[in-house]
């Protein structure tokens, strides 16, 4: 997987790549799947975006060890645009949150709410816990997929 960001160069795991500019977001090879994802609505540029690509299989979605692939990238508010090239077209849902704090962790209030914005691919909406992964997955083709995320806070 390759990882593009508009000011960031990122590549801290192996088989990722880097390129300085968004405008490159596009496969590098015949058949190969991008994604581009636009995050909006965060309330400030503290901080960083993290977000995680899980697999096609609703018994990985947001467990532990069981992503394919995680990124952070500096907040830019009101929205952060990555690109991240994808082993290949298939299937997959991510989860992003806002980590204002830059520790790492998806903070939660002492009830267990959420303390940080977050979303995720689709956009489900009236959730009173985590969404289930049918309501988050979508299908990425070969090319380039635009993916826009909205984060509640």
């Amino acid at each position: 997987m390759r990882i593009w960001t508009a000011t960031v160069l990122l590549a801290s795991a192996a088989g990722f790549a880097a390129s300085p500019a968004l405008a490159d977001c596009k496969p590098t090879s015949e058949g190969g799947a991008m994604l581009e994802m636009k995050i909006e609505g965060l309330h400030s540029s503290k901080g960083q975006v993290t977000i995680t690509i899980y697999p096609n299989d609703p018994d990985k979605f947001l467990a532990s060890g069981a992503k394919e692939a995680r990124i952070r990238v500096p907040a830019v508010a009101p929205s952060t645009t990555a690109c991240l090239e994808l082993d290949k077209p298939g299937t997959y849902a991510v989860a992003v949150y806002h980590d204002e704090n830059m520790d790492k962790k998806f903070n939660r209030t002492m009830v267990g709410l959420p303390a940080e914005g977050y979303g995720f691919s689709r956009n489900p909406t009236g959730l009173l816990g985590v969404p289930a992964f049918n309501d988050v997955k979508f299908a990425a083709v070969a090319g380039v997929n635009h993916l826009s995320i909205t984060l509640a806070y």
